[in-house]
C-alpha cells in the first residue's frame, strides 16, 4: 500500500512541475498539500480519532445548531415547473441605490422567467452588515416598484415576505448557512482559520515582493495545515476565527464553462481557501450565494460581467458541496461615450446611472423600459418598427441576441423615445402624471394644476389628438417650462422673447389695433387668422408670404412677424402651440390683461 502511495505521489509531483515548467520552488509547496490533503485523511482514522474528533470539533466552531443538511435539502424540494422554465434572481445589497445596471438586469432576468413561465425572485444579500444603510430593502423594493418591476418571490417590504423557499434574507437564514459548513468540517473540507489581520497583511506583502499570487492558498494557507492539537489549543485561549473552505482545487489547472451570452470560457482553477464563515457567525457573499441558489432552485444567474472573474470561486463550491451549478450569464456594462473614448457609468460621475435620477426628472417608467429593450437584444428595434402598438411583453427575447461587449447608453435616444411615449398619451394622463411628478418634486406648480385643471388638460390637449401630435417635451419636469404662461399664478412680463418686431411702440400699435378692430372670441379658427391677414394689409404687413418673399423691401413685415407678436405678448414665449388655441383657453379678460401688461 506504502509502495502504491509513492508511486502515485511521483507521478503527481511530475504532473505537478511538469504544469508549472521550471518552478521547482513549488515543490515544497506540493509536499506539504500531498501530506495534508492524501495522506492525512487517510491516518487521521488512526492517530486522531477521524470522524468522532472532526464532529467535536464541529460542533465546538459551530454549536447548537437544531439540523442537518438533510433536513434543508427536504425542506426546500425540487419546484413544480415546466421542462425550460427559467428560475433566476435580483440578489442586491442593501448599501446604496439601484442603478440603471441593475435595472437592465432586472429587464433581461424577468423577461426570461416570464416568457418561459419560470420564477424571478427577490433575495437581499446583507450579510456585509457594516456596509448597510438604513431602510434599505425598502428603498430597492421602491426603487424597482417604480418601473413596474414586482417578483414572483420574496421581500415585500422590510418585514414581509411572499414565497415558500424564504426567508429571502440572508442575515436570516443564518443557521442554513452554518449548517452547511459543519457538514464541511465535517468532511475534513473546511477548517477554522485564527490568522490575524496582521499576519494578512503580512503574508501578503511577503506574496508582493517575492512576486506570488496574493491570497490565502497552498504553503500560505497556515491555519490548513493546524493538527488538532494546535486548533485545540487556540479555542482555549479564545481566539477569533473564521472558517475557511479546504480547497481541492490547483490554479494550473484549467476549468471551463459555457456562459449563456458570452459562450465558452476558460479559467484557471481557484485554489484560495476561501472564506466560508465570517467571525460574526455569518456567511461570505460567495459562499451564501451558492448555497440560496441550489436550494431555491435558481436555474441561471444573470448578472453584471464584473462578476465573471468570481465563476471559478462559484464553481470551485458547487462542486465541493456536491451541488449542480446553474447556468451563467453575463451582461455587458453600460457605457458611456466620452470625446474620443467610451467608459462604464461610474457612480461618481454619471448621475444618471441611478434609477432616482429618472424619477426625479419625471422620465416614464415605460420609457426606460422601452430603451433596455432596445439594448438587450439587437433585433427588438426591427420588431418594434413593424409593431409599434404591440406590447413589448410580445416579443421574444434571446440571450444569443445579447451583446458581449459594453453596450453604450445613449441619453439623446432615451430622451426621443420618452418624447414619442408622451406624445402618444391622453392630456389627461398627462396631467395626471405630471400632478404626480409635481406633489414630490414641486409642490408649488402642484398647487397651480391642482387649482387648474380645466385650462391645464385643455392646454395639454393643444395638438395633441392628430396624426403627428406635438412633441415638446420629454420628461414631466418640462412641462412647466412649456405651459406656464398659461397660469396667472405662474405668468410674467419680466421678459419677452421679441423676435423681427422689437419696438415697442409698434408692438402695442399691432395689439391695439387687434384688440379693438379685429379680435372676436366667437370666430372660428379660419375667421380669425384671415382677420389678422386683413390687419396686416392695414398696417403695412404682407399677408401673403410668397408675396413678401418676391419683394420683402415693399413690406414692414409679413404676417407671421404680425402673429409672433400676439404669441409673445400673451405667453411671453416666441415658440408655443397653436396660438388660436392658446387665446381661446385664455379668454378675453385674460387676452386684454396681458397685452395691456407691455410696457
Amino acid at each position: 500500500m506504502v509502495e502504491t502511495k509513492n508511486l502515485i505521489f511521483e507521478q503527481k509531483l511530475l504532473e505537478f512541475k511538469g504544469t508549472y515548467g521550471l518552478a521547482s520552488r513549488y515543490e515544497e509547496e506540493f509536499k506539504i498539500r500531498w501530506y495534508h490533503d492524501f495522506l492525512r485523511p487517510l491516518v487521521t482514522p488512526f492517530l486522531y480519532g477521524g470522524d468522532f474528533m472532526r464532529k467535536e470539533l464541529a460542533e465546538k466552531l459551530l454549536p447548537g445548531l437544531k439540523h442537518d443538511v438533510k433536513y434543508y435539502e427536504n425542506l426546500y424540494p425540487k419546484r413544480n415547473l415546466a421542462d425550460g422554465a427559467i428560475v433566476t434572481r435580483y440578489a442586491p445589497s442593501p448599501t446604496g441605490f439601484v442603478h440603471i445596471g441593475n435595472l437592465f438586469q432586472l429587464y433581461i432576468s424577468g423577461k426570461l422567467a416570464r416568457q418561459t413561465k419560470g420564477v424571478n425572485f427577490l433575495r437581499i444579500e446583507d450579510t456585509d452588515q457594516e456596509r448597510l444603510v438604513e431602510n434599505g430593502i425598502d428603498r430597492i423594493i421602491n426603487d424597482v416598484k417604480a418601473f413596474n418591476i414586482t417578483f414572483d418571490e420574496g421581500p415585500i417590504n422590510q418585514t414581509e415576505q411572499k414565497g415558500e423557499y424564504g426567508p429571502y434574507i440572508q442575515s436570516q437564514r443564518k443557521e442554513i448557512y452554518q449548517t452547511y459548513a459543519k457538514d464541511l468540517l465535517l468532511k475534513d473540507l473546511a477548517y477554522p482559520d485564527f490568522t490575524t489581520k496582521e499576519e494578512v497583511e503580512a503574508m501578503r506583502k511577503e506574496q508582493v515582493a517575492s512576486k506570488r499570487r496574493i491570497g490565502y492558498y497552498g504553503k500560505w494557507a497556515r491555519s490548513r495545515f493546524l493538527s488538532e492539537a494546535e486548533i485545540e489549543q487556540n479555542l482555549k485561549e479564545n481566539k477569533p476565527y473564521i472558517i475557511r473552505l479546504r480547497n481541492m482545487g490547483d490554479y494550473n489547472r484549467k476549468i471551463t464553462f459555457v456562459d449563456a451570452i458570452k459562450g465558452r470560457i476558460e479559467f484557471p482553477e481557484d485554489d484560495i481557501d476561501q472564506v466560508i464563515i465570517k467571525n460574526d457567525g455569518l456567511p461570505t457573499y460567495h459562499f451564501a450565494h451558492v448555497i440560496d441558489d441550489h436550494l431555491m432552485q435558481t436555474t441561471h444567474v444573470i448578472r453584471g460581467d464584473e462578476w465573471l472573474s468570481s465563476v471559478p470561486i462559484h464553481l470551485n463550491l458547487f462542486k465541493t458541496l456536491g451541488f449542480t451549478p446553474p447556468t451563467y450569464a453575463h451582461i455587458p456594462p453600460l457605457s458611456k461615450k466620452e470625446g474620443n473614448t467610451v467608459r462604464k457609468l461610474s457612480k461618481r460621475k454619471d448621475p444618471e446611472l441611478a434609477v432616482s435620477y429618472y424619477d426625479e426628472k419625471g422620465i416614464p417608467a415605460q420609457t426606460l423600459m422601452l430603451y433596455l429593450a432596445t439594448v438587450a437584444n439587437s433585433n427588438f428595434e426591427e420588431w418594434y418598427q413593424e409593431h409599434p402598438d404591440e406590447d413589448i411583453e410580445n416579443f421574444n427575447l434571446t440571450f444569443e441576441k445579447i451583446g458581449t461587449s459594453a453596450a453604450l447608453f445613449d441619453m439623446e435616444k432615451l430622451l426621443n423615445i420618452s418624447k414619442n411615449i408622451l406624445s402618444k398619451m391622453t392630456a389627461l394622463e398627462i396631467y395626471q402624471n405630471t400632478l404626480n411628478w409635481a406633489q414630490k418634486y414641486d409642490e408649488a406648480f402642484a398647487k397651480v394644476l391642482e387649482a387648474n385643471q380645466d385650462i391645464a388638460v385643455k392646454t395639454l390637449n393643444i395638438e395633441r389628438e392628430s396624426a403627428k401630435p406635438r412633441k415638446d417635451f420629454s420628461m414631466y419636469s418640462e412641462v412647466k417650462e412649456n405651459i406656464y404662461y398659461m397660469f396667472d399664478e405662474l405668468f410674467t412680463n419680466e421678459s419677452y422673447e421679441w423676435q423681427k418686431i422689437t419696438d415697442l411702440t409698434e408692438i402695442k400699435e399691432i395689439l391695439n389695433v387687434y384688440l379693438d378692430n379685429y379680435y372676436d372670441p366667437s370666430d372660428d379658427e379660419e375667421v380669425w387668422f384671415n382677420k389678422i391677414k386683413e390687419m396686416c394689409d392695414k398696417l403695412g404687413y404682407a399677408a401673403n408670404m410668397k408675396e413678401y418673399k418676391k419683394n420683402p423691401e415693399n413690406f414692414k413685415g409679413n404676417v407671421a412677424d404680425v402673429s409672433t407678436v400676439i404669441r409673445v405678448a400673451l405667453t411671453t414665449k416666441a415658440r408655443t402651440p397653436n396660438l388660436y388655441d392658446i387665446m381661446q383657453i385664455l379668454g378675453t379678460e385674460k387676452i386684454k390683461d396681458r397685452f395691456s401688461k407691455i410696457k
